[in-house]
């Protein structure tokens, strides 16, 4: 299962549970980024850790983070899954995003390389 555009690319690999995100993601509002959020949303089982690659995408605008915080939310509310986000200290909006996630679900676990 994958997105894949000329900006960006997003995946998910089921035998490890993990979504890979790739590029850069700009798109116009909370409704283009519907096809993802359904894609992710799709994939959500209790009782499973689940893991959200985002060191490659190099660009998220606020619709992108808004798209995420909403994916947090959502695993919060299920209790029963573990959710780990990999982000890289390369990439600015990542080191000051990501831990704001955090924020929204404690039991996430962020992890930097």
């Amino acid at each position: 299962m994958e997105i894949t555009t000329d900006d960006y690319q997003v995946g998910y690999i089921p035998e490890t549970a993990t979504f890979k995100y790739q590029g850069f993601l700009r798109l116009n509002g909370m409704e283009a980024y519907q096809p993802i959020i359904d894609l992710m949303l799709n994939q959500i089982q209790p009782h499973e850790k689940m893991t959200l690659d985002l060191r490659e995408l190099e660009f998220l605008n606020s619709s992108g983070i808004s798209m995420l915080s909403m994916f947090v939310v959502k695993v919060r509310q299920m209790e029963n899954v573990q959710l780990i986000l990999l982000g890289s200290n390369q990439v600015l909006w990542q080191t000051k995003s990501l831990k704001n996630l955090q924020r929204l679900m404690p039991s996430l676990k962020l992890e930097f390389s």
